[in-house]
């Protein structure tokens, strides 16, 4: 029976990438594997021929001598070798299933490991995440903080590595170092994080008692931060080597703060620009005048306040908002007026008021405007 061609078995186009290729061999391994197929005779045949195209496609010499020549590249018509698949369960077979085995079982194996991996004495410790909330003053000055975080560091009595007295771990006699064991199933060979030392390669035989074998212990410890003026909501403050201390005598994480500025009750901000809400009288407004405003270092300021001044008239204060993080000039805070209309008024506040009203026909030209525009529209609707 004629051998099917290569692309097609893989269910791919001719000229695929080296990942296209890959991924169709995923999902043809996912599909024909025996043991999802145990009432389906041909899957094992199926999956062979599978893994027969692949073993030639992912290799750049191989695919390119199959592109030129086909299958008689391979079937000794040219004087080549023998299959490229090889026999089931053998070198080339396991050659290329192996490559993406961890991709199709590493989660249900227990996750994702590099080749070699257990050949590694010692492992980094985790990164650590701690959340602060400032005041905006704090975010405006700068300050120092100390905070205080429950992590795992280094033991002493070990000096970190897990051993009684500080003596060196030794190969682990399960997986001789390697951190994974294999058992043959079926056809083929299954590998897996070796369950005496964790993936580690290496075993202590006399454990630390102080920290049982981890090389490390749970402690609080006090750490003072330095948070530098400029700071916002979401700013990240990097601390190297303030995590937790890694395993065996590894290398420790790193210390994350997240920085978080609490509302203002009179400040608001938006990036170094720093806004503020001024009420200001009916009458201040009309005739002009002057109000004095809080700045966030503390100060005051005096503003003018133009005649005729409407609700959400703004004016600015140069260099009174925020600083830059990282130096460079500071923002500005803007001052919004915001016209109060006087409440609780008096018999003969409301006189002066309705007299004030005759007497200013022609005084408001922005009512007069828009009524004028209304009146239109109306007549408009009408015709």
């Amino acid at each position: 029976m004629a051998k099917r061609d290569y692309y097609e078995v893989l269910g791919v186009a001719r000229g695929a990438s080296a990942d296209e290729i890959k991924k169709g061999y995923r999902q043809k391994a996912k599909e024909l594997h025996p043991d999802r197929n145990a009432d389906n005779p041909d899957a094992e045949a199926r999956f062979k021929e599978v893994n027969e195209a692949y073993d030639v496609l992912k290799d750049g010499d191989r695919k390119a001598a199959y592109d030129r020549f086909g299958h008689a590249a391979f079937d000794g018509s040219m004087g080549g070798g023998g299959r490229p698949g090889g026999r089931p369960g053998g070198p080339d077979f396991a050659s290329s299933f192996s490559d993406v085995f961890e991709d199709i079982f590493g989660d249900f194996m227990g996750g994702r490991g590099g080749r070699g991996g257990g050949q590694q004495r010692a492992q980094r410790g985790s990164d650590l995440r701690y959340n602060m909330r400032i005041t905006l003053d704090e975010a405006f000055r700068g300050a120092q903080k100390t905070i205080t975080l429950p992590t795992a560091q280094t033991c002493e009595v070990c000096s970190g590595t897990g051993a009684e007295g500080g003596a060196e771990p030794v190969t682990c006699p399960t997986c001789s170092g390697m951190g994974k064991v294999r058992a043959q199933q079926g056809f083929f060979t299954i590998e897996r994080t070796c369950p005496t030392c964790a993936g580690s390669g290496r075993i202590v035989k006399n454990p630390c008692r102080a920290c049982g074998g981890a090389g490390r212990v749970e402690k609080e410890r006090a750490l003072s931060v330095n948070i530098p003026a400029g700071v916002e909501t979401g700013t990240r403050i990097r601390l190297a080597g303030e995590g937790e201390a890694g395993l065996r005598g590894g290398p420790s994480g790193d210390l994350y703060i997240f920085m978080e500025v609490r509302e203002h009750g009179i400040f608001q901000r938006d990036g170094t620009t720093l806004f503020c809400r001024v009420p200001v009288s009916m009458t201040t407004a009309a005739l002009g005048g002057e109000v004095e405003v809080p700045t966030i270092d503390g100060g005051r300021s005096r503003v003018k306040v133009p005649a005729g001044s409407q609700s959400g008239k703004q004016m600015r204060l140069r260099g009174k908002g925020m600083p830059a993080l990282r130096g460079g000039t500071a923002g500005d805070m803007l001052i919004e007026f915001a016209v109060e209309t006087p409440v609780n008024l008096s018999p003969r506040q409301k006189d002066l008021l309705r007299e004030f009203e005759r007497e200013s026909e022609h005084n408001n030209p922005e009512s007069q405007s828009f009524f004028s525009k209304v009146r239109g529209f109306w007549d408009g609707m009408k015709g």
